[in-house]
């Protein structure tokens, strides 16, 4: 894999990871563009011990644009996009209207006494995953899907060593229903300046179940469904996907390793390698269900960058909201208010179903 770093006509960092040690890639970004926004601001609700980003800036970010006009196609003489080059294999940048970023401004210290504020310091990037348009992740050669994960250890490794992030985040969200606003096959990573609240539950569960046992969590879990073997989906040597005993979506999927890693970058080159055929096979079982592309959300389970790293595991959770061909899973009054998920499909019938298509 070349790769390539160059900086986009308004300072933000561009990097190419290329199949070809020939790729050339030496094109400038003609545009003219307005500077980068500021950081987002974070507010910290004493309620729940959590903060939540204020980034007003996002509401101006490209919507559904037509596909002669999507800004994460390659350029051409007339018209020109976020990636200078005619074509690429996988590229990454700084997101135009990020969440998170290093362009800190000066914040006041509270709103309340209840209630500080800091800033939305972190960096959000754009994971482009292939230059054809009309693709998706499914489509994908198992060549291609090392690539990309080859470039989200890249990635990991470098925003782990930015000041005060805490936590690394790799997803993809696709289809309308989830609410994407860019058709073009993408990914994103969000380096979180705190360890987000999902992951904080999780290691403190895990916490207790070292104290108890000496295990860790995950790994005992995974065993355990492997074991059982009713709710596993698919497996090779070095991953299994399984759909969790307790999952909160109608169709959820775990594609984890065998082997306890923190992170993408801690996997050898033999995971990295099988990685790809297990994980297409699912999202093609996906896609199969219903005969239609399955909006999903692919969400990568990492260690944090300075704590707690002996007591993750790394995983991917696969998750969809479509529960059947013309009826999608709502978070309503008891998943958005109380946090409480019902999920209406049977995980063993899920699985059945994965297996089956």
């Amino acid at each position: 894999m070349k790769r390539t770093q160059i900086e986009l006509a308004d300072g933000r960092e561009l990097i190419y990871f290329d199949e070809r040690d020939d790729a050339v890639r030496d094109q400038p970004d003609r545009r003219e563009l307005p500077p980068p926004p500021h950081a987002s601001q974070l507010r910290y609700d004493p309620l729940t011990d959590e903060w939540v980003a204020v980034a007003v800036h996002r509401q101006t970010r490209t919507f559904l644009p037509p596909a002669d006009q999507c800004p994460l196609c390659p350029s051409r003489s007339d018209r020109l996009s976020e990636i200078p080059a005619p074509d690429y294999d996988v590229v990454v940048f700084e997101n135009r209207f990020p969440s998170l970023s290093q362009r800190v401004a000066e914040e006041p210290a509270e709103i309340t006494p209840f209630t500080p504020v800091r800033p939305g310091r972190g960096k959000c990037e754009v994971v482009c995953f292939t230059d054809d348009h009309n693709a998706s992740f499914a489509g994908l050669p198992p060549a291609r899907v090392r690539t990309v994960l080859d470039a989200l250890a890249d990635r990991t490794t470098a925003l782990s060593e930015l000041p005060g992030v805490e936590q690394i985040f790799p997803f993809e969200n696709r289809g309308v229903e989830i609410g994407v606003t860019l058709h073009h096959p993408h990914g994103q990573i969000y380096a979180y300046p705190f360890v987000t609240p999902r992951t904080r539950t999780m290691l403190a569960a895990a916490r207790r179940h070292f104290a108890r046992t000496g295990g860790n969590l995950y790994a005992d879990v995974l065993a355990a469904e492997r074991a059982a073997g009713d709710r596993v989906v698919a497996s090779n040597e070095h991953w299994t996907a399984y759909v969790p005993a307790a999952a909160r979506w109608p169709f959820e999927v775990h594609v984890a390793p065998h082997r306890p890693v923190p992170d993408i970058p801690a996997l050898d080159d033999a995971e990295r390698d099988a990685f790809g055929p297990l994980y297409l096979d699912v999202l093609r079982r996906f896609d199969g269900l219903f005969d239609m592309p399955m909006p999903y959300i692919a969400a990568w389970h990492q260690a944090p960058v300075h704590v707690d790293r002996e007591l993750g595991h790394l995983h991917l959770q696969l998750f969809s909201i479509r529960r059947a061909k013309d009826k999608l899973k709502y978070l309503a009054g008891s998943e958005s208010g109380m946090g409480v998920f019902i999920n209406d499909i049977a995980p063993e019938r899920a699985a059945e179903l994965l297996r089956a298509a």
